[in-house]
């Protein structure tokens, strides 16, 4: 019975992430066993995919996350990130804080701490606090209203996220 309540759950919550991202318009991304989560803005549908980076088999420990663009806009194809996204906006800062466990932060924000840890079920998964409580991470919305290129007006961010425990879907909207 608890085995069915749970995939009710993690289904429910998989389909409410699903009719958010709908509603604005924007494609999910799957199919990636790799991908930890996703970000998208509002200046087109092309995503930011951010995934576990093997090297060898092995965790790649300076570079835990590999963060490319699927072109949504354009013909769906996978592009990496130029050296400027890479530097000054959408590029991760690594920081080896344990054994299997990193401290991460995009080179742009460096308030916004994100965890990554290897779990029990031997697979590493990403963490940051949503609602002032720890949540696994899915997905980054940008509400972007003008600006420029260097300085673009962020209005909110929108972070979404599961209970570790109940699976259910968690959201915060954070003001810059």
């Amino acid at each position: 019975m608890t085995g069915r309540i749970f995939l009710i759950i993690t289904l429910l919550s998989s389909f409410l992430r699903n009719t958010i991202a709908q509603e604005m318009g924007f494609p999910i991304p799957t199919g990636n066993s790799k991908q930890l989560f996703y970000l998208q803005r509002t200046t087109n549908k092309n995503t930011l995919i951010y995934e576990i980076n093997y090297n060898n088999g092995n965790l790649d420990k300076e570079n835990p996350l590999h963060g490319y663009w699927i072109r949504y806009q354009e013909d769906g194809q996978k592009e990496e990130l130029n050296f400027i996204q890479k530097t000054f906006a959408y590029g991760i800062k690594t920081k080896n804080i344990a054994e299997n466990q990193y401290e991460l932060c995009f080179v742009s924000y460096k308030k916004f701490k994100m965890y990554l840890r290897l779990g029990a079920d031997k697979k590493f998964h990403l963490y940051t606090s949503i609602n002032q409580k720890t949540a696994e991470l899915t997905s980054i919305y940008l509400k972007i209203n003008g600006g420029a290129f260097w300085t673009p007006n962020i209005e909110y961010v929108d972070i979404y996220g599961l209970d570790p425990i109940s699976r259910s879907v968690v959201k915060e909207r954070m003001k810059i």
